[in-house]
């Protein structure tokens, strides 16, 4: 909009003693609030063609600076995003612009400076969200439907090709917990310092089993790098791609150029680190390694086991990656899980505001689904799937099939009735040591009959061994608990779905 009030005053100095400036200021301040109508109608159209997390993206930080000729000039804060919006939006760009510009030809985008000054006109206007560092994640995963590209091929530097990069996979996205906070916080520390004098973690090593965010994590760090600092060599590889290029330049005999092409990478992030293999490319991987960190360029690694076990690598790759910061993305608990999956939910509702998951069903897949996060995406996108294609509800018997499926041909569960005490006391809010106790009140009584209940019909143990169980009462007691729980299932509903509800979160 600089632009915009620069024209005005000069239009308006031009005129000034021809005695019209006064109205060609109050023309061009109307003309200019038209522009800033348009824009505003404009960014509303994307927002609903693309969807609040994608246009928060890549268009919160996009602004209009004006139309003149058949040209729209908007202006961007960085490279990157001028590149990204040509490359991915320009054509729906364009198309909602032409309903609002008469005669527009083309969109232009210029890179401000931190110095440009803001026009008085763009400070009234209605804020607009902000970037905040955002592609995924107050944009989560999009389950079901992909309104954006899924991944930036990276072409990478002089030749060299990187992995895909997913635009959902941020920081802001990436869900916390106490088993991934560690391997979080080191990770955004590296991204805020990746390209300054001082490295504290070089290089930094993620480990942990599939499915975890340690993928996520790397993708996280390159946008995280490329927002800040878009002049930034920054590259991603798999251990696949990279063994891929180097054999490619060898047979090309190119292999000293392509050597020294990877040693200018600013900051090179490497994943499933396993699957490097043969001992030349070791070799020279290793070589790679040290002359990045000695350099003082940051090297961000990630594996499915911490580097003294894998056996396969080179001892002096292993040596030199222990001597970085080693930290461990562990198994998702419960709480991460549902948090998890109420994210994704969450997500998949901005896109379709008729998919809706009922809470119980969220506390049941987080229960059962317990390996990876791409099975709880996968537990939300067969969910959507499911209710758009027949048109019903999210229940809990569809759920349940979604659990079998991803469970079968795994051996039956065996149910234990520790396990059925903690689940017990966590869906009835009391803990466990209350229903042990001898205490009588009738919050505690009726989950400590249910807990009873539950271990005679989901275990083979004893009466009396329940007894025992359960703070060492008799066995009439256990017997008297089963009885009254299938009484009272008979004319109370809300029992029986609580009760049902506990079964198939223990033996689905």
């Amino acid at each position: 909009m600089a632009r915009v009030r620069n024209k005005c005053r000069a239009r308006a100095e031009a005129l000034r003693w021809s005695g019209g400036a006064s109205d060609v200021e109050k023309n061009t301040e109307s003309n200019t609030k038209h522009s800033t109508e348009k824009w505003t109608r404009i960014g509303s159209r994307l927002r609903a063609e693309l969807g609040e997390d994608v246009y928060t993206s890549w268009f919160g930080r996009v602004e209009l600076e004006d139309f003149d000729g058949g040209v729209l000039r908007l202006s961007v804060p960085t490279r990157f995003l001028s590149k990204w919006i040509k490359n991915h939006y320009y054509d729906k760009l364009l198309d909602c612009s032409h309903s609002e510009f008469d005669g527009l030809e083309e969109i232009s985008f210029r890179v401000r400076t931190p110095h440009d000054k803001v026009d008085l006109a763009a400070r009234n206007a209605p804020a607009k969200p902000t970037m905040a560092s955002n592609a995924f994640g107050e944009t989560d995963v999009v389950p079901f439907r992909h309104t954006a590209p899924l991944g930036e091929t990276a072409t990478g530097y002089d030749g060299i090709q990187g992995s895909p990069l997913d635009q959902r996979c941020t920081f802001d996205s990436f869900q916390t917990g106490t088993s991934n906070q560690l391997a979080h916080a080191a990770a955004l520390e590296v991204a805020d310092g990746a390209t300054g004098p001082i490295l504290r973690y070089n290089p930094l090593y993620i480990h942990g089993n599939v499915g975890l965010g340690k993928t996520h994590l790397l993708h996280a760090v390159s946008w995280a790098v490329r927002e800040k600092n878009p002049d930034a060599r920054v590259l991603y590889l798999t251990a696949e791609l990279f063994m891929s290029g180097f054999v490619k330049a060898l047979r090309a005999r190119d292999a000293v150029a392509f050597k020294e092409k990877l040693r200018q990478i600013d900051i090179l992030l490497i994943d499933d680190l396993e699957f490097l293999q043969g001992p030349t490319i070791q070799q020279e991987f290793c070589h790679m390694l040290n002359a990045h960190i000695d350099g003082n360029k940051q090297v961000v690694v990630a594996a499915d086991r911490a580097p003294l076990q894998l056996d396969k690598l080179d001892a002096r790759m292993r040596s030199r990656l222990a001597g970085g910061l080693i930290v461990e993305v562990g198994a998702l608990d419960y709480d991460l899980r549902l948090k998890i999956l109420r994210r994704r939910a969450e997500a998949a509702r901005r896109q379709d505001p008729g998919f809706v998951v009922p809470e119980a069903v969220l506390g049941f897949l987080a229960t059962r689904v317990t390996d990876s996060g791409r099975e709880l995406d996968g537990c939300i996108n067969s969910l959507r799937a499911a209710s758009a294609l027949t048109k019903q509800p999210v229940t809990m018997e569809s759920a349940e099939k979604i659990v079998r499926d991803l469970t079968r041909g795994a051996e039956p569960r065996r149910v234990k009735i520790d396990e059925i005490q903690k689940i017990v006391s966590k869906h009835f809010g009391v803990s466990r040591s209350d229903i042990l106790s001898s205490r009588r009140t009738r919050s505690i009584v009726r989950p400590r009959q249910i807990a009873m209940y539950l271990s005679k019909h989901l275990t083979s143990r004893s009466l009396p061994e329940i007894g025992r169980r359960f703070g060492d009462r008799d066995h009439t007691t256990v017997l008297h608990a089963i009885r009254k729980i299938g009484e009272l299932m008979q004319d109370d509903t809300t029992l029986k779905d609580d009760v049902e509800l506990l079964k198939r979160l223990l033996i689905s």
